[in-house]
């Protein structure tokens, strides 16, 4: 036992005087530019793309939203109009606007039921984009403070050598200490 106590202050000891590669954080990251850049993005979505500085993302996210929005709005009215249809020839009336298109008054529920699936389908996209633009705003500000230097590269090469087995094409890896 008293071995095992002697091994552990030992290890104790020995870890507090013992050094591994320090890391070096620069002053200029700012910690809390993710969380601003999402704060951004989900006030006015895009704005936290041109927070930082990908103006090219802003018509992906207003194009994804404006499909899906349209596409909800579309389908909100199309359901309505086959309600309201339905409706009014149950009540007796004969004045819709299906009335010689659709001689089934079933045809008109399963209209109606169509366009009410794809509306909620529509919301969900609308909200899952506006999400994806919030989480993608996110994410790209904390790459922005991501460190990439030369030390450490992949590159292709090609090398046009004459040998039997024709140009060789490849990965080089380079380290630099």
């Amino acid at each position: 036992m008293a071995r095992i106590l002697n091994i552990f202050f030992l290890i104790v000891l020995i870890s507090n005087y013992s050094y591994s590669q320090e890391s070096e954080r620069s002053s200029n990251i700012n910690i809390l530019r993710p969380s601003k850049a999402a704060f951004y993005s989900a006030v006015i979505p895009g704005l936290g793309q041109i927070y930082n500085d990908k103006l090219w993302k802003v018509p992906l996210v207003y194009t994804a939203l404006g499909i899906s929005g349209y596409s909800y709005d579309f389908n909100r009215k199309k359901f309505w109009s086959y309600r309201n249809a339905y409706k009014r020839r149950k009540a007796g009336f004969s004045d819709d606007e299906f009335q010689g298109i659709i001689i089934n008054d079933e045809r008109l529920l399963d209209g109606q039921d169509y366009h009410r699936r794809y509306k909620d389908l529509s919301m969900v996209f609308l909200v899952g984009f506006y999400f994806l633009n919030i989480l993608d705003a996110n994410i790209d500000a904390h790459l922005l403070d991501y460190n990439v230097d030369e030390n450490l590269s992949f590159k292709p090469f090609f090398e046009n050598t004459d040998n039997m087995f024709g140009p060789s094409v490849g990965m080089k890896m380079k380290i630099n200490f």
